[in-house]
């Protein structure tokens, strides 16, 4: 090699050793500014509150467990079979405009049938937000409830889930001879609103999102089970399992 080629090489080796360093110290650089931006976030996440913090009493922390027993507020709740005293008590959080709460109503009437006095069916209120005619029916039904009438309400209204209209409703009202005056003032009043939005409230606690959902003496069953799942566990709570 002549002595001008060896001091091109050492040139170049200089340079390309130069921007060598000084790309390392960009990386460096980068990387010192990400790990800041990085400790910022983390920093900031760590202040925003936790579903636990915001002190929503009605916020579900997760899908009732069905090995466990909860308690529901049955306190005017419309009900039908046995009576109070009944060794079974089986809750249904409905929606009316739901078309499984209404695929799952005949097997409730089987349950009925099948076991009488044994079994007492209570009804609660859980209008979902995607069901814009569910409203109007629930208010409906609790208005019929304080008439003595819920029942008859019920069934009028799954019988023929499609037709919600309150002109709908209001024709069933009269047809189930139901005073009218009394009955407007009903489906419009805070109390029948209140009614529906407590049940809806405790739905939540409760951690019930979907209908229907169902508690046996306070064990969980979620959806529109089949007569032989709630048979066996009928069955099993009256001693027969």
């Amino acid at each position: 090699m002549s002595e001008k080629a060896g001091i091109l090489v050492l040139i170049s080796s200089a340079i390309l050793g130069a921007a060598i360093l000084g790309a390392a110290f960009v990386i460096q650089s980068s990387l010192n500014q990400v790990s800041g931006e990085l400790a910022s976030i983390r920093s900031a996440v760590g202040s925003l509150p936790t579903i636990a913090d915001t002190g929503r009493a009605d916020r579900p922390r997760s899908r009732p467990d069905p090995e466990r027993r909860y308690s529901v507020n049955l306190e005017g709740a419309p009900s039908r079979g046995g009576p109070e005293s009944a060794k079974v008590a089986i809750v249904e959080f409905s929606d009316f405009q739901c078309p499984f709460c209404g695929r799952v109503n005949p097997t409730l009437q089987k349950i009925q049938k099948e076991y009488g006095d044994q079994v007492r069916v209570v009804f609660k209120h859980l209008p979902l937000s995607i069901h814009s005619k569910a409203p109007a029916a629930h208010a409906a039904a609790e208005a019929a409830h304080r008439q003595g009438k819920f029942w008859e309400m019920h069934d009028r209204i799954f019988a023929n889930q499609r037709a919600l209209e309150p002109s709908v409703l209001e024709g069933y009202a009269q047809a189930m001879g139901l005073d009218m005056d009394r009955y407007r003032k009903d489906i419009a009043s805070k109390d029948v609103k209140k009614r529906i939005a407590d049940d809806t409230s405790e739905a939540r606690r409760l951690g019930v999102t979907g209908t229907p959902g169902f508690f046996l003496n306070g064990r969980f069953l979620s959806g529109a089970q089949p007569f032989e799942r709630f048979q066996a566990m009928i069955d099993e709570e009256l001693g027969k399992g």
